[in-house]
Formats: structure tokens, C-alpha cells, sequence
């Protein structure tokens, strides 16, 4: 959102442990819980994250240990920005990586629904990513205003 501040933001990296996917959904809705979202609103922001976070964990770094770095903004009239990146190995194909059903995993274990899912939550999904460099994916929703 250029030229527009955020009210808040935050920045947070990790290691790329599986574990640390619920550590990723609790920062993300505790983050957004200062805008007095809808308990649904909440649900959908940690699903879209975990998401986004698995993607990072799974095949950004595969079988390697990386960083992923999680940044939430909150802007004005209930803006949330929440941006997933990694250093991984990156993705190919980024239009045919949003298709649904589509994986790198070989053992038959994914689904290939994560950016699908992310899309469904979200208002808005970007996804840029350069091979040997790293993803980043940008999500944006604006929650409703509580009376």
C-alpha cells in the first residue's frame, strides 16, 4: 500500500521446522486481533498463513533448513498486509504452482490446494519467486468494521 502508513506492523523470522507453522498461525492472528476481527475473519487469516507457511517450510527448503520471515502490517479502515518469504529454492512456474492441485511433493502427501486456499481467505494473493533465490507471497484482506 504505497503511500499509506501503517497503524502497526510486525516482523518475525524463524527456522523452517514444521513445528513452528502453529508458532506462524498464533503470530498472525494475534497480530490481527488488534483490529477486532470477526472470529471467522480470524480463522481465515491463520488457515491463509499456515498455508503460506507450509509452502515455505515444504518446498521452499525441501530438505534443507532455512529461514522464513513473516511481516503484518495493519493499515487504516482494517487493511491487514501479511507477507511469507523465504530463501528457499523458489518456484518455476508461478501461474502453474497457483493451479489447484498442483505439487513438488512426490510422496503423494499434498494436496496441492495451498494457494487455492489462500485465494478463497484472502481479498487479494501475490506470489513472486526467482529460482535459487526465494518466494515471497503477500496476502491482503480488509476486516469488517465490529459495532
Amino acid at each position: 500500500m504505497k503511500g499509506i502508513k501503517p497503524e502497526n506492523q510486525m516482523r518475525v523470522c524463524f527456522p523452517s521446522r514444521s513445528i513452528n507453522e502453529s508458532l506462524a498461525r498464533s503470530l498472525a492472528a494475534a497480530f490481527a486481533a488488534l483490529a477486532d476481527p470477526t472470529v471467522e475473519e480470524l480463522c481465515d487469516i491463520k488457515t491463509a498463513v499456515s498455508e503460506a507457511v507450509t509452502n515455505a517450510i515444504v518446498h521452499g527448503y525441501r530438505d534443507t533448513m532455512g529461514q522464513v520471515y513473516i511481516a503484518a502490517a495493519l493499515y487504516p479502515g482494517g487493511r491487514l498486509v501479511v507477507t511469507i518469504r523465504d530463501k528457499g529454492c523458489g518456484i518455476e512456474d508461478v501461474a502453474r504452482a497457483r493451479q489447484p492441485l498442483y505439487t513438488t511433493c512426490t510422496t503423494g502427501e499434498r494436496a496441492g490446494l495451498g494457494f487455492a486456499v489462500m485465494e478463497e481467505l484472502m481479498d487479494r494473493v501475490r506470489v513472486r519467486s526467482r529460482l535459487g533465490e526465494g518466494t515471497t507471497v503477500t496476502m491482503e484482506r480488509t476486516l469488517s468494521p465490529r459495532e
